[in-house]
């Protein structure tokens, strides 16, 4: 580097920097072609003048991206000399500087995981949240890095982050001995940490040494804790000689698509940066069909009665002209009941019935699995009954033999109706959930079902 450069950085003098590039225009040009250099920004980090700093990184963004001989970059280097404003400086500028991988592969975010500055750790998290998803040379993120040096307050925004980003399977995640983050808080008996892990990962993770983290409790002996055993012991954690034998990736996806599969498939729900049209305009159809027959069973073409009618034993012909106008004079009826006649009636609700159960049903496939999919799936529970009993109530339940005969298997037509629709999703989905359980892969099983593109 020009030695009038490197003073003018260390100095933080902007104007000697300006009088420099009039002299030479291309000064940044030709640094910038030097893979691994010691640019003007490394030296501000080192000096602590972010002003310089932000002057250079305006002027030649690139070099904010550039490591020096030892392997850091300018954001490293701020971090390490504590140069906060310089770090925030940055990421105005460009917050994917947050993801730069310096020597090790370690990014700004895994160096702040083991310090003990967790507000600067939620402002980089806010700034790139993509970047919770960097491993280092170790495969460890950013959650293993913060429990292998005891750093518990990062951690905690870690996972808090996490959970707000429904991203909790990267507690999961493996590096490269096979540990979870979990793994790594027994073996350095942080009880605070495994009490927190217990409620959003996987217990039963075991590591490239066939070893649960209650297999590494237990080796641990009388150097572990007697309060992580009872916390392991109330998540059902399990040796693993105890477990069920877990399944390959290679074993999972040679597999037949599960319902849920099929539905991700075909609905794009698991491809990234996908507007999920089709999902949607077959939701909006399904929903529509469901309000319409919904609709159409509170009000069947024909009407309620209005009044109790029971023909007298001797039904003469002023009964018959007296009820004529009501269409059936000789049908006993109740208040509040169907009109129409015992044919129409069954194949009005035929019809409509296998069009709303097979709509609702239709939507809760749709839409298991999705964040508060299952308050949705309740209420449409609720919904399912309401409509249940709506149709019971208002079917007649007086006249011929074929109008009993009728009524009987429409209830159980519509008591089959109604478990179907809401119990073939929810099983279908709780099986998707076992197998993806017991699949072994080094990023959870959530790279079952967000593949990167």
């Amino acid at each position: 580097m020009d030695e009038q450069l490197r003073m003018a950085a260390e100095n933080g003098d902007v104007d000697a920097l300006y009088i420099k590039l009039a002299q030479d225009p291309y000064l940044l040009d030709r640094i910038d072609h030097i893979p691994i250099v010691d640019t003007p920004l490394h030296v501000a980090a080192i000096a602590g003048k972010h002003h310089f700093a932000m002057e250079i990184a305006n002027l030649k963004p690139s070099l904010a991206w550039k490591l020096n001989h030892v392997g850091l970059s300018p954001m490293h280097l701020a971090l390490q000399h504590k140069c906060t404003k310089m770090v925030r400086g940055l990421i105005t500028i460009n917050s994917q500087l947050i993801r730069v991988k310096a020597k090790g592969m370690i990014t700004p975010l895994h160096y702040l995981a083991q310090t003990e500055d967790p507000d600067l750790l939620a402002e980089l998290l806010c700034a790139c949240p993509s970047s919770i998803e960097d491993t280092t040379i170790h495969c460890e993120t950013a959650a293993h890095v913060a429990i292998r040096n005891c750093s518990i307050r990062c951690f905690k925004v870690l996972l808090g982050w996490l959970r707000r980003v429904n991203k909790e399977d990267i507690l999961n995640w493996k590096d490269e001995d096979g540990n979870t983050a979990l793994h790594i808080a027994i073996s350095t008996n942080q009880t605070e940490v495994v009490k927190l892990l217990v409620k959003h990962a996987n217990v039963n993770v075991k590591n490239f040494n066939d070893l649960t983290a209650m297999d590494i409790f237990h080796l641990q002996g009388s150097l572990q804790s007697t309060e992580i055993g009872e916390i392991l012991h109330k998540a059902k954690a399990k040796k693993a000689s105890d477990l069920t034998s877990n399944m390959t990736l290679g074993d999972y996806l040679s597999k037949e698509l599960t319902l849920i599969d099929k539905r991700d498939k075909y609905f794009g729900i698991n491809i990234q940066n996908n507007p999920n049209d089709i999902r949607t305009v077959i939701l909006v159809v399904a929903i529509l069909i469901a309000t319409a027959t919904y609709q159409a069973g509170l009000s069947p073409p024909a009407g309620y009665w209005q009044d109790d009618y029971k023909p007298p034993a001797n039904n003469g012909t002023t009964n018959n002209t007296h009820n004529s106008s009501l269409g059936d004079g000789q049908r006993q009826r109740r208040a509040g009941q169907m009109i129409m006649s015992p044919a129409d009636l069954f194949y009005f609700l035929a019809v409509n019935g296998s069009a709303f159960y097979l709509s609702v049903w239709t939507i809760l496939v749709i839409i298991i699995g999705l964040p508060f999919s299952r308050a949705v799936y309740t209420s449409t529970w609720l919904l399912l009954q309401a409509y249940y009993s709506s149709m019971t109530g208002t079917f007649p339940t007086q006249g011929s033999m074929a109008l009993t005969v009728g009524r009987f298997l429409y209830i159980t037509f519509t008591v089959i109706s109604t478990c179907a629709a809401y119990m073939i999703p929810w099983r279908a989905f709780c099986k998707h959930q076992k197998l993806k359980r017991r699949v072994d892969t080094m990023r959870g099983s959530r790279v079952l079902t967000h593949p990167e593109n």
